[in-house]
């Protein structure tokens, strides 16, 4: 526990945080004194993890349900106001890009990026009149920047939420907002199992200098900073928190 309680007073929501690197995000801005609104499709912690932070409140939610998702940004916004915006939830499929269905190949993008998109949207008139900043902090991955096969899809989509952040930076950089992306290398979640095999765990570990998956707890740290008073002067950057992978060359 950090005794530095910098965002006391603020309140924030973060997306597909019942466990992975939303869970993680979510606790840790809690740990900052901030109260977050963990919005998941269970609405509570995954079964196994501990219980979060009192600083976090748990809120079942879809983030293709854009009805449902208005509802309960109006509930906060209006009781809380809102300061920060965390677009963690997302979705893969492991398919070769030639057989890879089309119906999935849209539902990847629904999650990933047109629900990022309408989130924003929905939240931003709450978060350009926060007393600080508002902050958007959208989850983005190495796969924005680097090919990887049968998750073309998703390569797709994180390129797409890169542009997403830089747009709405760019577009809303007077109107008392910061937009920024983390993009995670690999660590620990029910995502990343998906497509894990013993392969590809050899070539991912021996594809990153330091030769170790990540501990979700630094990317709650990058979200930590971008949403706190050091980074009201960062906006329109994605953030690499990957052991150097995109870094590494021969």
């Amino acid at each position: 526990m950090n005794d530095k309680k910098e965002l006391t007073g603020r309140v924030g929501i973060v997306t597909g945080a019942s466990s992975g690197i939303g869970y993680a995000i979510a606790n840790e801005l809690a740990d900052a004194g901030a109260v977050v609104y963990a919005v998941s499709r269970t609405g509570k912690v995954k079964e196994g993890l501990p219980e979060s932070l009192p600083g976090v409140r748990h809120v079942k939610g879809d983030v293709t349900d854009f009805a449902q998702m208005e509802a309960i940004v109006k509930e906060i916004g209006e009781k809380n106001g809102l300061d920060f915006l965390v677009n963690n939830a997302g979705i893969t499929k492991k398919c070769r890009a030639e057989a890879f269905p089309m119906e999935d190949f849209e539902q990847i993008l629904q999650v990933n990026v047109s629900s990022i998109f309408r989130l924003c949207q929905i939240c931003y008139p709450y978060l350009k009149n926060s007393p600080g900043k508002g902050r958007i902090v959208n989850i983005s991955s190495m796969a924005a920047h680097l090919g990887f096969s049968e998750v073309v899809p998703y390569c797709t989509s994180k390129a797409a939420v890169c542009g997403l952040t830089r747009g709405l930076a760019v577009e809303w950089a007077n109107d008392n907002l910061c937009v920024n992306s983390i993009a995670p290398g690999w660590f620990p979640s029910e995502m990343s199992k998906q497509v894990m095999t013993p392969e590809r765990k050899a070539a991912i570990l021996n594809r990153m200098p330091v030769h170790a998956f990540g501990d979700t707890k630094d990317l709650g740290k990058m979200a930590r900073f971008l949403i706190g008073d050091g980074a009201a002067y960062i906006t329109g950057q994605d953030f690499a928190v990957d052991g150097g992978a995109l870094a590494y060359g021969f």
